[in-house]
C-alpha cells in the first residue's frame, strides 16, 4: 500500500475470546467522525448492556491528522484501552472504532492477565475485518461503438478501474470510477487505442473514497 493510501475497514467484523472463564467480545467498525464513533459505541453498550465492561477504543483519520480515544471503563487503569489503542496505533488502520466487551467469569486476570486479554481482542478482530483502502477517486465517463465495447471493459479492469455503469444507446456510454492517479494514463491508454477518436470527460472527483481490498 502507497503512503497516499490509508487502510480502514471495509465493514463490520466481531469476534469472541474465552480467556480463564471470561468472555471477551471485540466487534470493530469503519467510523468517519468522532460523531460516528462515539453512536458506534453507544450501540455496542446498549447491546451488552450487561456486560461487565465495554472498553471503547477509536481512530478518526490517519497520518498526522488523527483524533484518538481510549477508556478502561472500569478495568485497573491502564489495563485495557491503552494497550488495546496501542494495538490499533501499530496495526495500520484509520478511521475505525472497536469496543472491547468483557463478561466477568468470576477469576481475575491480574494486571499483566488484562493487558494480554484485551491486546489480543483487538488483534484478533483486526485479523477478522474486511479491509478497504481510502483513496482519491475520479469519476470518468467515455461514449464508444459496440465493437469496442468488451476491449474497454479489459481495460478499465487493467487500470483498476470500478465500472459504475454501462448505458446502451447509439453507443455505448461508461462511466468508471479510477484512483486518481490511474486517470491520465487510462486517458492515454484509450486514445491510443481508439486512434484519438475516444476521450473521458471527468464527472467527480473524491478526496477520501473507499475501494475495498
Amino acid at each position: 500500500m502507497s503512503k497516499t493510501e490509508r487502510l480502514i475497514p471495509a465493514g463490520e467484523a466481531s469476534v469472541e475470546l474465552k480467556i480463564v472463564n471470561s468472555r471477551f467480545i471485540a466487534t470493530a467498525a469503519p467510523v468517519f467522525t468522532v460523531d460516528e464513533a462515539k453512536a458506534f459505541i453507544a450501540k455496542i453498550k446498549k447491546q451488552y448492556h450487561d456486560a461487565s465492561h465495554n472498553v471503547p477504543v477509536f481512530l478518526v483519520g490517519h497520518g498526522n491528522s488523527v483524533t484518538a480515544h481510549s477508556s478502561d471503563d472500569g478495568e485497573p487503569s491502564g489495563t485495557a484501552g491503552r494497550p488495546a489503542l496501542a494495538v490499533l496505533q501499530g496495526s495500520g488502520f484509520g478511521d475505525i472504532a472497536v469496543v472491547i466487551t468483557r463478561y466477568f467469569g468470576g477469576t481475575k486476570l491480574g494486571t499483566g492477565g488484562l493487558v494480554r486479554a484485551y491486546s489480543d481482542s483487538m488483534r484478533e478482530v483486526l485479523a477478522a475485518l474486511p479491509r478497504a483502502k481510502k483513496v482519491a477517486t475520479s469519476t470518468i465517463a467515455f461514449e464508444m461503438p459496440y465493437n469496442f465495447f468488451e476491449r474497454a471493459r479489459l481495460m478499465a479492469a487493467e487500470h483498476q478501474g470500478e465500472i459504475l455503469d454501462e448505458d446502451f444507446g447509439s453507443n455505448v456510454l461508461m462511466t468508471v470510477r479510477f484512483e486518481r492517479s490511474q486517470v491520465e494514463i487510462f486517458r492515454a491508454a484509450l486514445k491510443e487505442r481508439t486512434q484519438g477518436k475516444t476521450d473521458l470527460m471527468v464527472l467527480e472527483e473524491n478526496d477520501n473514497d473507499i475501494f475495498p481490498l
